[in-house]
């Protein structure tokens, strides 16, 4: 809705849920710095049917608009801040996004963190198409 003159104008389309509080949280985010690994992520939950939003820093993420995201596909080892980081500031602002960790080297402290932080699943790279479809399916609404 835009305001014109101190009268609301409808220029955009209206959406009942957000009017009502309620979001869609219908898009799957990938954060990963590598852009090999991003692309082939996006292109595998884009052709199983789902809307992606794909994220090449931690602090790109941060910065989206979050309220449509159903769930989080994250890499551990990325520069600036690590998923675990990313994941536990997420938390404070967006505690029920799901989220699943890859990381080329799954140690028991990085899993620890990770299921101390709500995190999922913790999967080595390279994760099986299934395990991340599977993971999207639960959480897509």
């Amino acid at each position: 809705m835009v305001m014109v003159s101190g009268i609301p104008s409808f220029t955009e389309p209206f959406n009942e849920d957000e009017c009502m509080g309620e979001v869609n949280r219908d898009i799957v985010a990938i954060v990963d710095d590598d852009d090999a690994v991003r692309d082939s992520l996006r292109f595998l939950v884009e052709v199983a049917g789902h809307k992606v939003e794909a994220f090449s820093a931690a602090a790109e993420f941060l910065a989206a608009d979050l309220r449509h995201i159903a769930c989080l596909v994250l890499d551990q080892h990325m520069p600036a801040m690590t998923g675990l980081q990313l994941a536990e500031q997420l938390r404070t602002t967006n505690p029920a996004i799901p989220i699943m960790l890859i990381t080329g080297s799954p140690s028991p402290a990085i899993v620890a963190r990770a299921n101390g932080l709500g995190i999922e699943i913790v999967l080595e790279k390279p994760p099986a198409e299934a395990d991340i479809l599977n993971f999207i399916a639960a959480h897509k609404p």
